[in-house]
């Protein structure tokens, strides 16, 4: 099924790959013109290149979405070429894997950095141009982890229960203006992220894991991409401050 973003122009972050690119295709689908804001610009390029060659409206931008100069020059050309946005999805963001102990300040201002402070200052960036269509869609991908702890990864959790509570904030302070704001938090998903990681690597880890969740599977990056869909649409418009989790039944909670 597919939900009319006619007219509409979003902003994916992180969208060169795995989630991101899932979300980006699938908004175009949609009907979007979508924006793909990546530190790879290969990656970057392809996404796009799916979009262009399925018949959607995209452009690539290689932008470090942490960073302040970079995110205002990166809106200028995307309001230039698609116009203003008025569907921002935070994607972009690092999940390390390292003990409580080995954390140091470098790696804890890095990962904040990239995951709560990029997303902060490129929602203060697009948001107006949702205030000035009275009309928008914050979309946030946080993680499971949030809701249930993760081993090893203490600053990583940090900042997506950060981006948690800034997304509510913001679903109160901007639903008179006809915005939303939503978070996703991923359960695991099977992206080259995922796979990537150390504690990953041993022969059967995943498949396993997925077996052992209530669906007997692993995420796959579509099941994301139609929650971001939905709180994108317009039958989403009474959906604000909310937690969409798609996880598999990893968790089942309220929050």
């Amino acid at each position: 099924m597919t939900r009319s973003l006619k007219g509409k122009t979003a902003v994916v972050t992180g969208a060169g790959s795995g989630m991101g690119r899932a979300i980006a295709v699938r908004l175009a689908e949609d009907g979007a013109a979508v924006a793909i804001w990546d530190i790879n610009g290969d990656g970057a390029a392809e996404t796009a290149k799916m979009i262009t060659d399925a018949g959607g409206q995209s452009l690539a931008i290689t932008a470090d979405c942490s960073d302040r100069a970079a995110i205002e020059a990166a809106a200028s050309e995307t309001r230039s070429k698609l116009g203003p946005v008025l569907i921002l999805v935070n994607n972009a963001g690092i999940a390390p894997f390292t003990p409580f102990l080995e954390v140091d300040d470098a790696l804890l201002d890095k990962v904040l950095h990239i995951n709560l402070r990029g997303p902060y200052i490129l929602t203060r960036e697009i948001i107006t141009d949702m205030i000035d269509a009275n009309w928008g869609r914050v979309i946030n991908i946080t993680s499971s982890s949030t809701q249930t702890g993760s081993p090893t990864q203490t600053h990583y959790t940090a900042s997506k229960g950060g981006l948690m509570g800034f997304t509510k904030s913001l679903a109160m302070e901007f639903g008179g203006h006809g915005i939303t704001a939503n978070i996703i938090p991923p359960g695991s998903i099977d992206t080259p992220m995922l796979r990537g990681a150390e504690i990953m690597q041993k022969e059967g880890v995943i498949e396993a894991y997925g077996a052992a969740l209530p669906v007997k599977r692993i995420g796959q990056v579509e099941d994301i991409a139609a929650a971001a869909s939905y709180l994108a649409s317009e039958e989403a418009s009474y959906i604000t401050g909310q937690t969409i989790s798609v996880n598999g039944g990893r968790y089942m909670g309220s929050a």
